[in-house]
C-alpha cells in the first residue's frame, strides 16, 4: 500500500515538473509571436490613385502600419527613398509601395529632349577631362564619308544630364539631346572615326559678357550725369539772365 502511495506521488510530481516546463515554454513561444506581432513599423503607402510614370509628390503618400514580422526589404520607411521617383506601374489608394516598381525620375528638362549615353569605354568616343552634372559640352566629330577625313562641331552647348562612374571613376555621361538630332547623333556613334566630347565655357563667356554689359552700361550713366549737370547750369544761368532783363 506504502509502495503504491510512494509511485503515484513521484509520477505526480513528475508530471507536475513536466507541466511547468511545457507551460514554460509555451508561454515563451507567445511571448516572441507577441513580440513580432506587436512591433508595429509604418510603411508608404499611396494616399490616392498614382498614374504610372509620374512623378510621385508628398501628397500622393501616406503611411500605414504592419506587424514588424511582415517587414520586407522592399518596404518604403524612409521618405527619403520616394524623392524623384516615378512608379512604373499605376497605384491604387491604400496600395503598398515597394521599391520594385520605383525609378528615378528623368533629369530631362524639355519634353521634345532625350537622353543620350556616351562611355568612354567606346573605342570611337574622347573625353578631354572628367565632367560632372550640369556642365555644357561641345561634340567633335572626325570622319571619313567623303573624299577626304573631315572634323567639325557636331553640336554645340549640350547639357550633361547625368554622370556614370564605375568603381569611383568617370565612365561616361548621359547628355540632353533635341529629339530631332538623336538620329544623327546616333549614326555618327556608330559610322563616325571618333567623337570628342569637350568641355564648353558658355557659362563663363556669358558671365564675362554680362560683366562687359554692366561695365558699359555704368560706364554710359557715368557721362550722362556730367552732360546733365552741364545743362542744368546752363538753364540756371540763362534764367537768372532773364529775370535781371
Amino acid at each position: 500500500m506504502l509502495e503504491s502511495k510512494r509511485k503515484a506521488i513521484i509520477f505526480f510530481l513528475i508530471a507536475l515538473v513536466l507541466a511547468l516546463v511545457s507551460g514554460f515554454l509555451v508561454l515563451k513561444k507567445v511571448q516572441a509571436l507577441n513580440s513580432n506581432l506587436g512591433t508595429i513599423v509604418e510603411v508608404y503607402v499611396a494616399n490616392n490613385d498614382i498614374p504610372s510614370r509620374s512623378m510621385i509628390k508628398p501628397e500622393d503618400i501616406t503611411t500605414d502600419e504592419i506587424p514588424k514580422k511582415y517587414l520586407r526589404d522592399e518596404h518604403i520607411t524612409n521618405i527619403e527613398s520616394l524623392k524623384n521617383i516615378v512608379s512604373v506601374v499605376p497605384l491604387s489608394s491604400g496600395e503598398i509601395i515597394t521599391k520594385s516598381i520605383l525609378k528615378k525620375t528623368s533629369t530631362i528638362t524639355e519634353t521634345d529632349n532625350r537622353l543620350i549615353t556616351l562611355l568612354n569605354s567606346s573605342e570611337k568616343i574622347f573625353f578631354d577631362q572628367e565632367l560632372f552634372a550640369l556642365d555644357r559640352v561641345d561634340i567633335i566629330i572626325s570622319n571619313s564619308f567623303g573624299e577626304e577625313p573631315l572634323t567639325e562641331v557636331f553640336m554645340k552647348d549640350v547639357k550633361v544630364a547625368r554622370v556614370a562612374t564605375q568603381k569611383k571613376e568617370f565612365s561616361g555621361v548621359q547628355l540632353e539631346i533635341p529629339f530631332e538630332k538623336v538620329p544623327e547623333l546616333i549614326h555618327m556613334q556608330n559610322y563616325a572615326d571618333s567623337l570628342r566630347i569637350v568641355k564648353s565655357n558658355v557659362g563663363q563667356m556669358q558671365k564675362q559678357a554680362d560683366k562687359e554689359e554692366a561695365e558699359a552700361e555704368n560706364k554710359q550713366v557715368i557721362e550722362e550725369v556730367p552732360e546733365k549737370d552741364k545743362e542744368k547750369k546752363e538753364n540756371a544761368e540763362k534764367e537768372k539772365k532773364d529775370n535781371k532783363e
